[in-house]
Formats: structure tokens, C-alpha cells, sequence
């Protein structure tokens, strides 16, 4: 699939069909592209959790269940998808490149950076995971971890508190879909969004 086309039908798939696993090597592929995400320093600080068997699927979906343990809406149809990747980063593997003597940042000062790049550049990588779905013609969509079951996720998946989960893959063969009602928003017009030379508002005051 040419790239343009790729972007171009790119968007969030919430329906699965449970009937047609993804082939491992297709897994493997997957994976394999987010590692060529851009990171600051070269540091790299993610960590990716594969989940591809029903029982661990089922676990993921129970450890970050709301209180009354209705997934509900679009949450429930998710829970056919027959791939899980979770994506982590990790904050301190660039804290420690960052002090490394090509950088000199010997101190360790998280007020050094102006934005999370941890964070960042794990969803960079999730990007490129999300699009090589798109490629592959299955579905893909991203989604966070609630923030008050992220120590019940690590809990079940015995994930060491240093790696924070940044946002969840879904992946899988398209099934029934509904069309997020979201998506009557429309994309904004590129003249709201696109500053050239200085910023410039949609009236061009």
C-alpha cells in the first residue's frame, strides 16, 4: 500500500472480527516497526507489552475494568481484538542518557526538559505500530489505560513502577464497526491549524 494511501485511511477501528487470529510473524512485524521510532538521545526508553493469548487478553481487559466492571460502548466491542500491545515508557533511561558524558546533564534534572520525551517518543512508536496495522489491512486503535487502574495493570502484569503505560493497541482484522460520533467534527480547516511565519489567526488578524 503506497504511503499516501495509508494516511489516508488511517483512523481508529473499535470492531474485531474473534474468528481471524494475526499470524505471529505479522506480530513480530508490527513490533518490529515501532522500534524504529525516533528518540531523544538515541535513548530509546520503551518497553512493549505483547498480548496474544485469550488468558492474558482477558487479564488485561479485567485489571483495567472501571469498579462495576462494564467495559460498555465501544470499550466492549474492543475486547474481540486478538492482539494487545501496551506501550511503556520509561523516564529514567533518559534521565540516565541524558547524563551520560555526551550529553553532561550529569545532574539528572527532569526540570531540564521541556516536554516528556519518554513519553513522546513511545507514542511515536506506537504511531508507527498503529499505521504498519493500517498497512497490513487490519484495524488498529489507540487507546489510554484509566489513570486510577494503572497500578492494578502493572499488579497483574507484574510491571515494575518505572515504566509508565503511555497508551494501548488494539489490533486486529476488521469486524462491525459503528463510526465514532466524533468523527462529525470533521477535520479542522489547515488554515486554523497551519502558522506559516507567524502565528496568524483563521481570519489572518
Amino acid at each position: 500500500m503506497e504511503f499516501d494511501e495509508v494516511v489516508r485511511r488511517r483512523r481508529m477501528i473499535r470492531g474485531y472480527d474473534p474468528d481471524r487470529p494475526i499470524p505471529p510473524e505479522l506480530v513480530d512485524k508490527i513490533v518490529r516497526h515501532g522500534l524504529r521510532a525516533p528518540s531523544a538521545g538515541f535513548s530509546q526508553g520503551w518497553s512493549f507489552l505483547v498480548l496474544t493469548s485469550a488468558e492474558d487478553r482477558e487479564r488485561f481487559w479485567t485489571s483495567t475494568a472501571s469498579a462495576d466492571g462494564d467495559p460498555g460502548g465501544w470499550l466492549g466491542r474492543m475486547r474481540t481484538a486478538p492482539l494487545i500491545i501496551v506501550a511503556l515508557s520509561n523516564k529514567s533511561v533518559y534521565l540516565d542518557r541524558y547524563a551520560e558524558s555526551d550529553k553532561g546533564w550529569t545532574d539528572r534534572d527532569e526540570a531540564r526538559w521541556p516536554v516528556p520525551y519518554w513519553d513522546i517518543d513511545t507514542g511515536f512508536a506506537a504511531l508507527l505500530m498503529h499505521l504498519t496495522a493500517v498497512n497490513e489491512d487490519l484495524g488498529s486503535c489507540f487507546f489510554g489505560v484509566p489513570a486510577d487502574r494503572v497500578q492494578a495493570f502493572r499488579t497483574a502484569f507484574g510491571v515494575p513502577d518505572e515504566f509508565n503505560p503511555v497508551g494501548v493497541l488494539s489490533v486486529g482484522y476488521r469486524g462491525t464497526d459503528k463510526r465514532s460520533p466524533s468523527l462529525k467534527r470533521g477535520h479542522r480547516p489547515v488554515d486554523d491549524v497551519v502558522h506559516h511565519g507567524r502565528w496568524t489567526s483563521a481570519a489572518g488578524a
